[in-house]
């Protein structure tokens, strides 16, 4: 099979970003954090931090112990957004973009089936080199080169930092024989789960095994398509878009209270009422979850709606399944929280309710003209009551398929969230909370 893939995955992304931009950090073990508290965790760590054995999601108490030094830098995501831009359009200078994979890693191409390693391996370092010099030294990639985007997305992962892996046919399964059944990216930790209780913990045994089996595991086409790519076949994996749209956030210590918890919410779901119109979707349900300071201590619910984006009828329904909680948890200080639009359907499959089409349509009006008052004046120009108090609480997310559009969302210095390296492929997942 011909090399036709080029991955680079931008090693420690948001840290590097920020050695890149302060002087004084570089060197340095770093943690970014979505907000300046010791009981929050590190989104990511600097590739020093990752020499000392810290991971993402360490807490901040404990990345101290962990890595005497260590500078924790709240997290700014409009300036990665900015970054991500930058270098994908380096990228695309030197070899047209394929797919941007998510904010940390990019995939190229090759049309041409008759590319030797040695040009795609000049493509790489031609894509190191020009980062180097008009991007700064400090962004470093690792780069994965195979006949299928899924193996360079393995062989991206493999040499890190600042590596250039190529995985030719007489490479496959040999040079992955050292990685785990999970460290291919589509195998989450559910499917592993699967693949163990059928006997197949290793590379080797995953690679044996048929592609039946593949399909019966995946439970569908989605297997037969892993088994091909795994064996070097060139076929189409189309995503389906989520039927689930939301925020989350974690609460700042000053605001870890109901009231304030109750006000964010708010703005978490008129920024994604925002996104919902953009997309020319309508939703017909909506959960709310709330994580509370202690082991174990969550309450989530869930309601049905009539099929809408209007911002008023959501908002009468996250109060109504606020008012629901039950009253044990008034005790507890609320720490995370989350809102997701769900069932999803798009505009063309939209029926208007016929006894209130003229409320409807007026309603469509009114938030045509919020939406396009909030991109013109600037951020929290325009918002519901209910918001008050929080409009600099629902800060900007970074999800793995969703790179936040600036110009859509309001830019905020906190960030809460993670970019997922591995997603599993079975049904649509809905952004990390």
């Amino acid at each position: 099979m011909p090399l036709r893939y080029l991955t680079i995955d931008f090693n420690s992304f948001f840290a590097s970003v920020e050695q890149q931009e302060r002087p004084e950090l570089r060197g340095k073990p770093v943690g970014i954090v979505p907000v300046m508290a010791e009981t929050t965790g590190c989104i990511a760590v600097s590739l020093e931090a990752k020499k000392l054995g810290l991971t993402r999601n360490a807490r901040v108490a404990e990345a101290r112990k962990q890595c005497p030094g260590i500078v924790i830098v709240e997290a700014r995501p409009e300036l990665y957004i900015q970054y991500h831009r930058k270098l994908a359009a380096i990228v695309h200078s030197i070899h047209p973009t394929w797919k941007i994979q998510s904010i940390d890693e990019v995939t190229c191409k090759f049309f041409n089936e008759t590319t030797t390693r040695a040009q795609a391996e000049k493509i790489a370092r031609d894509i190191k080199a020009k980062i180097s010099r008009e991007v700064g030294p400090f962004l470093r990639s690792s780069i994965g080169i195979a006949p299928t985007w899924l193996l360079a997305k393995v062989a991206s992962d493999m040499e890190k930092p600042d590596g250039l892996v190529v995985l030719e046919d007489a490479d496959v399964p040999g040079k992955l024989l050292r990685l785990e059944i999970d460290d291919i990216s589509g195998i989450g930790p559910n499917m592993a789960l699967r693949l163990r209780a059928e006997g197949i913990d290793t590379i080797e045994k995953l690679y044996a095994a048929d592609i039946k089996l593949f399909r019966g595991l995946w439970r569908g086409i989605v297997g037969e398509r892993m088994w091909r790519l795994l064996h070097g076949e060139d076929v189409d994996f189309p995503q389906e878009e989520s039927k689930q749209l939301g925020h989350g956030a974690v609460l700042p210590p000053d605001k870890r209270n109901h009231l304030d918890a109750l006000a964010t919410l708010h703005r978490l779901l008129q920024k994604a009422a925002m996104r919902l119109r953009h997309s020319g979707r309508y939703a017909t349900g909506m959960q709310v979850s709330v994580e509370y300071i202690g082991e174990g201590i969550h309450w989530s619910d869930e309601l049905q709606l009539t099929e809408t984006q209007d911002t008023l009828k959501l908002t009468q329904a996250l109060n109504q399944l606020w008012m629901r909680r039950p009253k044990k948890f008034e005790r507890h200080k609320p720490v995370r929280i989350g809102v997701q639009l769900t069932g999803l359907i798009d505009l063309k499959m939209h029926t208007p309710d016929l006894f209130e089409q003229q409320a409807e349509q007026a309603h469509d009006k009114l938030f045509k003209a919020v939406d396009h008052l909030n991109k013109v004046l600037g951020k929290n120009s325009v918002y519901f009551g209910g918001a008050h108090g929080a409009t600099k609480d629902a800060p900007m997310r970074i999800a793995f398929t969703r790179i936040p559009k600036p110009e859509l969302e309001e830019i905020d210095r906190r960030y809460e969230g993670r970019v997922n390296s591995k997603k599993e492929f079975t049904d649509p997942e809905p952004e990390v909370w």
